[in-house]
């Protein structure tokens, strides 16, 4: 999975695309895109030897912006609110009432 994000340039180490071989060294930061999240790794230390994925916390940082998260959980509860998974396309009067509630906001935002 990783070697096919590097392969496709979503991967960069301190800025530059990463080819699935780069080494990365203490103090790099690794940022790549998963679930909709543009993340930042900082590389602390590097292990001698392989090490569990629970030990792996020890050699690096997270430095993804606390808000990243709230904005997915937010597009989750946004989903989720409106329409359950798979109960079709919106009906006419649906869509009416979308365009009123967009037309009432950008009513409400020219008053100032």
């Amino acid at each position: 999975m990783v070697t096919e994000a590097c392969k496709k340039n979503h991967v960069t180490v301190n800025g530059l695309v990463a080819k699935p071989s780069k080494e990365v060294f203490p103090t790099d930061k690794i940022t790549f895109r998963k679930d909709q999240i543009t993340q930042i790794i900082t590389v602390l230390d590097i292990p001698e030897n392989r090490v569990g994925a629970k030990l792996v916390d020890m050699y690096r940082k997270n430095e993804t912006p606390a808000e990243a998260y709230a904005h997915l959980e937010l597009l989750k509860l946004s989903k989720e609110h409106y329409r359950k998974n798979g109960t079709g396309r919106p009906t006419k009067k649906d869509r009416r009432d979308i365009d009123e509630f967009g037309n009432e906001i950008i009513t409400d935002g020219d008053e100032d």
